[in-house]
């Protein structure tokens, strides 16, 4: 649903991360902001409590592509759209890498949370919000936003934050695939009890918290048959002369890599990366665990190669 960006318009691009914001977002801001003209004595400041919101959500967006960054993963995109943001993010498949990258995000909001709290006190015991009663019921509302977007998101649903922060946290001790699995599996027991509590709790919401659970039930789905995908991986015989030089996982037996020149599938490690059918030598060979692509001679030696395109993660 996310995957690409076709449907969502350029808005800025800021340390190489290219910002986009879906065109139903604009829908949605239009119908949030003209169904609560009676929230303040202006529509300014309707439009100005969504725009805050817009900024948490690319805050919290940003705190995903930079701290995946760090940890030396690919971070170029972010989308936004009417339920929050997907920051696509790629980092190391390493159990510390991907928590670190999945974690900074609520920790935006963490630290908002003060800063925005001062800010209120300070509206109120100089006396602003009462002389400005609109100004003191933004900041309030800005607050609750921020409390509520953190709440949501560490909710251990996967793919919330939450879900993959303990698939990240059972990683150390169960594995890529296990972990994954696991995590997903909590996430489809977690889903009917959030929506029950969502609908019990709102009215006239009936339409969002569908379209929130399916989406979710979607990535959810998708995580799964993810991991089982990585079990029968695991089951596979290995190379034991070859390790990847980014993730350091051996290759899979099995004719699993794909000539350009005449589509044949071939085993690279069996025949030194030269395709057995049409003599073509496969310049790069590309790791089914983390997808980095690197000369076959650098597996050998396990220096380090250069990560090329995969999946995201959709945050």
């Amino acid at each position: 649903m996310l995957s690409g960006t076709s449907d969502s318009f350029r808005f800025f691009r800021f340390r190489g991360i290219q910002v986009y914001v879906h065109w139903m977002w604009f829908l949605w801001a239009f119908y949030q902001i003209s169904t609560r003209n009676r929230a303040y004595s202006s529509i300014v400041w309707n439009i100005a409590e969504y725009l805050a919101l817009f900024v948490i959500v690319l805050l919290h967006e940003f705190g995903h592509a930079f701290a995946c960054r760090q940890t030396g993963g690919k971070a170029d995109k972010i989308v936004l759209w009417p339920l929050g943001g997907v920051a696509f993010v790629q980092p190391p498949p390493r159990a510390a890498a991907e928590l670190w990258s999945i974690a900074a995000g609520p920790l935006v909001n963490v630290v908002l949370f003060p800063v925005l709290m001062v800010v209120a006190v300070w509206s109120d015991s100089t006396g602003l919000s009462a002389r400005v009663p609109d100004f003191g019921k933004f900041l309030y509302m800005v607050w609750w936003i921020n409390r509520g977007l953190l709440i949501f998101n560490l909710l251990p649903i996967y793919p919330l934050d939450g879900g993959q922060i303990l698939r990240s946290l059972l990683w150390f001790k169960l594995g890529r695939a296990r972990s994954l699995q696991v995590a997903t599996i909590i996430g489809f027991i977690g889903l009917p009890t959030f929506a029950f509590y969502a609908l019990s709790r709102s009215s006239g919401s009936l339409i969002v918290i569908g379209l929130m659970v399916w989406f979710l039930g979607q990535q959810c789905l998708a995580g799964f048959r993810h991991a089982k995908a990585l079990l029968a991986l695991e089951r596979v015989p290995r190379h034991v002369g070859a390790a990847c030089p980014e993730c350091r996982e051996k290759p899979p037996q099995g004719p699993i890599w794909l000539c350009a020149s005449c589509g044949h599938r071939f085993d690279a490690f069996a025949t030194d990366a030269v395709c057995p059918h049409c003599q073509t030598v496969l310049p790069a060979v590309t790791c089914v665990h983390c997808g980095t692509a690197a000369p076959i001679g650098r597996w050998q030696t396990g220096s380090r190669g250069r990560a090329a395109d995969g999946p995201v993660i959709d945050v």
